[in-house]
């Protein structure tokens, strides 16, 4: 008899475009052979060249989406991503606090077209759900911005991650793509410290959009198949690797990844 595949839910905004959120989850959690469910937080406008609009969703309504999962299906792993306000933050950090799958939170403040998609009101509520979250995956401006820092330099990365992880009791993957080099360095902190590292050639391209949603989706799918943590985050960057040299060359912007020309990884 075949295994079910690992259900994962994906909590988290809608692109217009496909590039990013709900649509690269979906992708995503796809082509690695889970199977996708999603609660979507905002509606927004957007393509490879910026966010043209935004229209948050009730906080009830995307509890009430959460809910009809959780309650009949069920999940393995639950991805979060953009938010839309601080009062679907919270409800979220209390709906999820006993779910007993692994959480992964990926803090999204800024689009990669640099478009802002929380404000601060809801960055200051991350907190709560990075207290229940399995890992937090912030990118290097966030992870300055979660630790009240303007930047962080790079010898500073792991003590700064660190730091965010004791504070709430999580683990960091500190993101590298916005460092500066040839060589893309994403760190695992723990509040213990360093866990591990993971470095690859920068990839000289405008075709970025949806990588940390893609990267995100992809760990939440491995760790629903019970992968550890650490090679979970190894398949996920190898997964994400793939689908940025697959782009399909889409859009006058940051064009999305080719998430359907990459094959499951082993």
């Amino acid at each position: 008899m075949v295994a079910p595949p690992p259900r994962i839910l994906s909590i988290a905004g809608s692109d217009s475009s496909g590039g990013a959120g709900i649509q690269a989850d979906i992708k995503t959690i796809t082509m690695l052979g889970g199977y996708a469910m999603t609660a979507i937080t905002a509606v927004t406008a957007q393509n490879t060249r910026g966010v043209q609009g935004v229209e948050a969703l009730p906080p009830d309504f995307v509890l009430a989406q959460v809910d009809s999962c959780l309650d009949d299906i069920g999940a393995d792993a639950i991805k979060i991503g953009m938010l839309g306000s601080p009062e679907v933050a919270m409800r979220l950090a209390e709906r999820l606090d006993t779910f007993s799958g692994a959480i992964v939170f990926d803090p999204v403040m800024v689009a990669t077209s640099g478009s802002s998609l929380a404000s601060e009101a809801t960055i200051a509520a991350f907190g709560a759900l990075m207290d229940i979250a399995t890992i937090v995956t912030p990118n290097l401006p966030e992870l300055a911005a979660l630790t009240g820092r303007d930047q962080v330099a790079e010898e500073d990365i792991y003590n700064v991650a660190g730091e965010l992880a004791e504070r709430h009791d999580t683990i960091i993957l500190a993101k590298g793509g916005h460092g500066e080099g040839d060589e893309v360095i994403d760190r695992i902190v723990s509040s213990s410290g360093k866990i591990a590292s993971f470095g690859h050639a920068r990839i000289d391209t405008r075709h970025t959009h949806g990588t940390g949603c893609t990267l995100s989706a992809a760990l939440a799918t491995f760790l629903g198949y019970r992968q550890p943590l650490t090679n979970a985050v190894r398949l996920a960057r190898s997964f994400t690797f793939a689908a940025i040299e697959n782009a399909p060359g889409f859009g006058e912007g940051n064009g999305p990844l080719g998430h359907q020309a990459v094959r499951k990884l082993d």
